[in-house]
């Protein structure tokens, strides 16, 4: 068990970072995305199927390689933030924050007491490796573990500045595709409004100082996602990076069948 988090670190001292989805919860896809180089591997738990003793797997798959093991996470759930930290998750991403009284109730789930409200018991949990390394662990903490907010509403943009604000909160993470359901046009991001709303979001929360992040859209490269002021972007995501190589193999197969000898 490491308790650095090298994708934190990067990011704090200018450089960009990238991380890709573990949506698939298979420890294979996990360590192939792993090996590939990645900066950090989210688990995905808002939308994928894994649970938590699959995640440890997906963890033990990709820790040779180095990224940084994060999570995000179903909800803004201090049981669920609590049981994910205990397994070794060093970066938590906590869907759907509104306002500034949510920003603080994920901070609080993410820090012991007398900072917060997350159960003690390290010295028991694999964070640790199982207490072996406690007083690292606990020292570390909550320096090395990163928070992230997911702003994902015209609610939650109207409010950046005051989630930003609240101590603890390392990153805001944009949600594109959420954004744009928030305003009724679900994945449009062609839409006039949903483009200036996006464009909206990123000048505010580039004013806040804070760590960014995003996922790349449609059409758009990770270069120019970088571009717009991002310190951290998701790129890939394991079931999409295996269905974008095998289409793109037949497609070429279909497209320039092979000239078979007679």
């Amino acid at each position: 068990m490491t308790v650095e988090n090298r994708c934190k670190r990067k990011m704090l001292a200018g450089e960009p970072a990238l991380g890709a989805w573990l949506s698939m919860g298979s420890p294979i896809a996990a360590e192939i995305v792993a090996s590939a180089g990645y900066d950090a591997v989210i688990m995905d738990h808002e939308h994928g199927p894994g649970d938590l003793l699959n995640a440890i797997g997906l963890m033990q798959a990709a820790a040779p390689y180095g990224p940084t093991p994060m999570m995000r996470v179903p909800w803004n759930d201090m049981v669920y933030i609590k049981r994910a930290l205990d397994i070794g998750v060093m970066g938590i991403v906590v869907p759907y924050v509104q306002n500034a009284a949510e920003a603080e109730a994920a901070v609080a789930a993410c820090r012991y007491p007398t900072g917060g409200v997350r159960g003690v018991a390290p010295h028991a949990a694999r964070c640790s490796g199982w207490g072996m390394r406690t007083k690292d662990y606990l020292a570390a903490m909550p320096d090395e573990l990163l928070v992230a907010c997911q702003i994902e509403t015209e609610e939650a943009i109207d409010n950046i500045e005051e989630i930003a604000a609240v101590d603890g909160v390392d990153m805001l993470f944009l949600g594109p595709s959420d954004v744009s359901a928030s305003i009724g046009h679900m994945l449009d991001m062609e839409e006039p409004k949903v483009i200036r709303l996006l464009q909206k979001a990123e000048r505010r929360m580039r004013a806040t100082g804070k760590l960014l992040a995003t996922v790349t859209r449609p059409g758009k490269s990770v270069k120019w996602t970088f571009e717009r002021g991002y310190d951290f972007v998701v790129s890939g995501q394991d079931g999409k990076l295996l269905q974008g190589a095998a289409l793109a193999q037949v497609r070429e197969f279909r497209d320039n069948p092979p000239k078979r000898r007679r």
